[in-house]
């Protein structure tokens, strides 16, 4: 199969290194767990939205941000299983140097910029599964849909929107032998 996986939350912890960043930054202390949608910029009162959105693109960010645990195990066994895994990220491009360099093939050295799709219109891309904590790059896609836990979806009822709920790694490698036997 061709999985599409997407980086930020999936396979990486971009929100809690957002989150202690900008509690550094400014003073702040609020949690990954008070994210309930996409508006990382409301759970600071008082900063504006560019206090809060510019912070992933300061110079040496992405080296803060660390991988999911069994991310890298579970892409390989994914890969070591003949599937096509593609990582489809919806990056600014003024943060994918460095993004791809301090993060992607640091901690995922096997992936190559030949598996790499920087898109923000998921649903364009053809594959068989998406795995995604973004609710909106799930709707509408033409593949199985997978949908990684995430302080800003735990309210969505996947199942009822066509979508598997998974919380970690070992879920999403179960989810994936499934649509396999399918």
């Amino acid at each position: 199969m061709t999985i599409l996986v997407d980086m930020d939350d999936t396979i990486e912890q971009l929100l809690r290194a957002w989150i202690r960043r900008v509690n550094e930054k400014f003073g702040r202390n609020a949690s990954y767990d008070e994210v309930k949608n996409w508006n990382v910029a409301a759970v600071y009162p008082g900063l504006s939205w560019e206090d809060v959105y510019t912070v992933p693109l300061e110079p040496g960010f992405w080296g803060t941000v660390e991988p999911i645990p069994g991310a890298a195990e579970g892409l390989q066994k994914l890969m070591a299983n003949g599937h096509d895994v593609l990582i489809v990220t919806a990056t600014p491009y003024q943060s994918v140097p460095e993004k791809m360099t301090d993060l992607l093939f640091r901690y995922f050295p096997f992936l190559s910029w030949n598996q790499v799709i920087i898109t923000t219109r998921k649903q364009l891309i053809r594959g068989d599964v998406l795995i995604d904590d973004g609710i909106h790059n799930l709707e509408g896609g033409d593949y199985a849909k997978i949908l990684v836990t995430a302080p800003h979806n735990r309210d969505y009822d996947a199942e009822a929107n066509g979508m598997i709920r998974v919380n970690n790694w070992d879920e999403i490698l179960e989810a994936i032998e499934k649509l396999e036997k399918k």
